[in-house]
């Protein structure tokens, strides 16, 4: 965990005491913080990265099929940014198609890890020049990401449930899971700008299941349409994490959460082609 984490989480269980949740449930929450990385357009701390810019890929690589939205350098990241088994070095690009017609539909997005010493050629940007098929779209931001650390908590008060009317029940293990979000959310931070949340917890309008579980279901669906390749081992929904959640800032679309999951074990396994991308929006 990033120094400041038992600061942050304490102010936290002080504030969440005042607001009468018991402390055994404030404890349970407080478990589930995961260290994450803000990779922002504003600050002072290191540059790890950049918001678009050239598209730097080895000369065989397959155009990617939409807009490169972030590019990150990995060996610029200090170990325990995350608890995600990232590679320690290299280059992560991550690829956006923000299409809000598309919800629910298919993979929104893609990953691709470029090992440290590959050499790469600026590849023509403008691959898809009917990408821009909506009234707000616009170019995808750009912009120089500098690293600042942080504790992430859980954004989601229930849990799938097949049999539900609404496909998900209250969480079970943490009845005052809402209460705690609320503190959580009108705790003090400053604003990173446009740029990544990398790793933690993904958050969607919406509130209810882990997005990034919701996600792996999606991909679930998607390997048995043949859309998506299979993984080397058995993976559940539930082993999806966050690898990154996008602000973004586009025009028309600035409620819409947009992030990348991946499972673990597709991480540890280097298997950035299973990231699964997936987006709300509640206009």
């Amino acid at each position: 965990m990033p120094p400041e984490t038992p600061d942050v989480l304490r102010e936290f269980r002080e504030r969440a005491l005042t607001e009468g949740i018991p402390p055994d449930d404030i404890a349970r929450w407080t478990d589930l913080a995961r260290p994450c990385a803000f990779l922002g357009t504003k600050g002072d701390g290191p540059v790890v990265g950049r918001l678009g810019g050239p598209l730097m890929l080895p000369a065989d690589a397959p155009d990617p099929w939409c807009k490169l939205a972030a590019t990150i350098d990995l060996a610029a990241l200090p170990a325990g940014a995350t608890d995600l088994d990232l590679p320690v070095d290299g280059h992560l690009l991550l690829f956006a198609d923000p299409d809000p017609d598309r919800i629910g539909e298919g993979n929104l997005g893609t990953a691709l890890h470029i090992p440290a010493g590959t050499p790469v050629e600026e590849r023509p940007a403008d691959l898809d020049p009917e990408w821009r098929n909506y009234p707000y779209e616009k170019d995808l931001p750009e912009g120089l990401l500098r690293l600042s650390t942080d504790v992430s908590l859980p954004y989601f008060t229930s849990v799938h449930a097949s049999g539900a009317p609404s496909g998900c029940e209250p969480h079970p293990e943490h009845q005052y899971a809402s209460e705690l979000i609320d503190v959580w959310t009108e705790m003090p931070g400053e604003g990173v700008g446009l740029g990544l949340q990398l790793g933690g917890y993904a958050e969607d309008e919406y509130g209810e299941e882990d997005p990034s579980v919701a996600a792996g279901r999606e991909a679930a669906r998607a390997v048995a349409r043949g859309e998506l390749p299979p993984p080397d081992t058995d993976v559940r929904p539930e082993d999806w994490v966050c690898l990154a959640q996008w602000i973004h800032g586009l025009d028309g679309l600035e409620m819409a959460l947009y992030s990348w999951s991946i499972s673990r074990q597709d991480l540890a396994a280097g298997r950035f082609d299973r990231v699964y991308a997936t987006m709300t929006w509640n206009p």
